[in-house]
């Protein structure tokens, strides 16, 4: 699987897992608060953190009319009109650059999800490194096309996608002329749970189209992230907040900062462990192998003398004669005389 180079960040499986601290509306339209965030996303050691880039009006209409207000009876959101919960989320345009720069500043990426043409434009005059397509933007090929034509890599949450409909983005964003694309495995509820999450859908999605994969996780804690990495997600999304119980659009299934920071810690860990196939033990643990067992002498033994359990015995360490010649050895005699705790070796037996 080809690697992919965000800025200065190549993404691929001999990369450690690329971590995104997706801000969304938690910023609670404080401006003091985001950056906050920002800071906080950097102290935790993420590569990036992720906007989203719209307004109330370019995402729904200001109408009541069915189908405009969420009504499921476990949606976080219900009761909430499309257009005013857009409008309490977003990100206000003039705070982009800012928050943009104060990343960079503390050595991360910034970038966006826009969710219209216009948002595309706006973000690539502020030179973003990469663009985000959300998942329920997925079907909306003419925002991919637009996204894509940009020349910065393209990340692609699936949510709620058929395989069909992946084709079809990916299709449209290679055909407007970008290659470098990275596909996210997401679960479409917030929060998500676990058993709803399907991971072994990476592996599948990798082979599939060919690219880099990852998981954009909304579930509670770092347990799925971690395990998406041992399934072979090079690229980990994740919610973020300051704090929870104060409040936020998406603060009950987002990561507060020492969550993050085990997010960070854990999927690394993960990646590291993944390895090669490894059979006969690593080299760092060949030190350890003398403590494997072997035959010693465990009773003073005079040379003629016969060998046996009575004066033999398989212990600790293991520079004797292996346990698989115990039987071998039965009622052989000793050639010399050997005290208590001689390793036993064949140059000791007639």
């Amino acid at each position: 699987m080809n690697e992919i180079k965000i800025a200065d960040r190549k993404i691929g499986q001999t990369h450690k897992p690329f971590i995104i601290a997706e801000l969304s509306g938690n910023h609670s339209q404080q401006l003091d608060l985001a950056i906050k965030m920002v800071e906080a996303a950097a102290k935790a050691g993420v590569d990036a953190i992720k906007l989203q880039t719209y307004t109330a009006d370019s995402m729904t209409l200001d109408v009541n009319k069915p189908g405009f207000v969420i009504e499921e009876q476990d949606n976080l959101w219900r009761g909430e009109s499309l257009h005013a919960l857009y409008q309490k989320a977003a990100t206000p345009y003039e705070w982009h650059q800012q928050l943009f720069n104060r990343a960079k500043e503390l050595g991360m990426l910034a970038f966006s999800s826009p969710f219209d043409e216009d948002a595309v434009d706006f973000l690539a005059d502020l030179e973003v490194p990469c663009f985000k397509i959300a998942s329920f933007e997925l079907t909306d090929l003419p925002l991919i096309r637009k996204a894509a034509a940009q020349g910065k890599p393209l990340i692609m949450s699936t949510g709620m996608a058929t395989l069909s409909e992946i084709e079809e983005a990916v299709s449209c964003a290679k055909q407007a002329g970008c290659q470098d694309i990275i596909l996210l495995k997401c679960t479409s509820t917030y929060p998500a749970l676990p058993c709803n999450t399907n991971l072994n859908t990476i592996p599948h999605l990798r082979d599939a189209f060919g690219c880099q994969v990852g998981l954009s996780d909304h579930t509670a804690g770092v347990g799925a992230s971690v395990a998406a990495v041992a399934l072979g997600a090079t690229v980990i999304e994740k919610h973020f907040v300051l704090d929870r119980s104060a409040g936020g659009v998406d603060a009950a299934f987002s990561l507060e900062p020492d969550e993050l920071t085990l997010l960070v810690c854990e999927t690394e860990r993960a990646w590291q462990a993944m390895g090669s196939v490894v059979y006969g033990g690593s080299a760092a643990e060949e030190k350890s192998k003398q403590y494997r067992r072997s035959i010693y002498v465990s009773q003073d033994i005079q040379a003629g003398d016969e060998l046996g359990p009575h004066n033999l015995k398989i212990v600790r360490p293991a520079f004797g004669l292996a346990p698989k010649h115990w039987d071998k050895v039965q009622g052989k005699h000793a050639k010399q005389s050997m005290t208590k705790g001689t390793p036993l070796s064949w140059d000791g037996v007639e």
